[in-house]
């Protein structure tokens, strides 16, 4: 997959077939779009191209009141490592502003998907609208084919259990701990990526040595307060293991703890990039400030959890 910053440096694509979105998640509703248009791209022997936007569009257009507490299921690397796993030939993340928000759908579809991009078929996922003051539609796109060398396609929503799948949805059940709900409207782990530092001392001195985990963007979505089961990523080996999340009443961002259960906590992996997958939320944050009862419920908790992470 190439990644590319703008429009300018795309270079010739063959018969590309294009969507856009903001992509939140990378959902099961997501990777169907995904998946029809690499479909659609070998048959026409094109590319698949997928145009994303960072920061989100609410952030940049309604700070004060939409955008101010938007919690996103996915940072930009986190995005970039999903997209990475569909099979997708360009990835085209814009820097979205307040400028670019001006860009009306005419402009959007003459000027950048057929001028500079040449698509060849236009996929869009159901009820999405573009453009400034979101005036297109798949619709909008129907009646331009008319008049342009291109063909549109629209795919159903998708739902689960006879639930629309959303990233609205799946946020609202990350927020609430339901972590395997989660899970299934995204058809994959919940994941979050971040830098390690030494973890906190009290852990340490019952035996249960943790690892602190820095998230880079601030607008990430952080699961409530508890204790999860999680698995750890970093260059290509996997760690078991269980995560602490405690909000702390100095910090505008909850502390992140990680216990390691088959690696020898010697710190290798401080200062590294990792990745953690999100099993299952096991219990709520509890106030114990005992430090054998402490080890006492961590042990308890890393034998419920070795029965769950094979």
């Amino acid at each position: 997959m190439r990644i590319h910053r703008d429009f300018d440096t795309l270079g010739s694509i063959k018969n590309p077939v294009v969507t856009t979105g903001t992509f939140d998640g990378v959902h099961i509703g997501h990777k169907v779009i995904v998946d029809r248009l690499n479909t659609l791209a070998k048959k026409i022997k094109g590319e698949s191209v997928l145009i994303t936007f960072h920061p989100h569009p609410r952030i940049v257009l309604y700070p004060e009141s939409a955008g101010k507490k938007l919690q996103l299921i996915n940072s930009q690397k986190e995005k970039i490592q999903l997209f990475e796993k569909t099979g997708l030939d360009h990835l085209v993340i814009i820097n979205f502003t307040k400028e670019f928000a001006q860009t009306t759908s005419q402009q959007f579809v003459e000027e950048i998907l057929l001028g500079k991009l040449h698509a060849k078929i236009i996929i869009v996922g159901f009820n999405h609208h573009f453009g400034h003051n979101r005036e297109g539609d798949y619709s909008y796109l129907y009646e331009l084919t008319k008049t342009h060398d291109f063909k549109v396609e629209e795919i159903p929503e998708q739902d689960l259990e006879n639930e629309t799948v959303s990233s609205t949805i799946i946020r609202k059940a990350l927020s609430e701990g339901r972590v395997q709900r989660a899970n299934a409207y995204l058809d994959h782990f919940f994941i979050m990526t971040g830098l390690l530092k030494e973890g906190a001392q009290k852990c340490k001195e019952i035996g249960f040595p943790t690892l602190e985990l820095i998230v880079e963007e601030d607008v990430k979505l952080i699961p409530p307060e508890g204790v999860y089961a999680i698995s750890l990523n970093c260059n290509q080996k996997r760690y078991r293991g269980m995560l602490n999340i405690k909000i702390y009443a100095d910090s505008d961002r909850p502390g992140i703890q990680v216990h390691l259960f088959d690696y020898d906590t010697n710190f290798k992996l401080i200062h590294k990039e990792v990745t953690l997958t999100f099993h299952k939320r096991m219990r709520d944050e509890l106030q114990i400030n005992d430090a054998k009862d402490l080890k006492y419920q961590l042990e308890l908790d890393k034998a419920e959890i070795e029965e769950l992470i094979y």
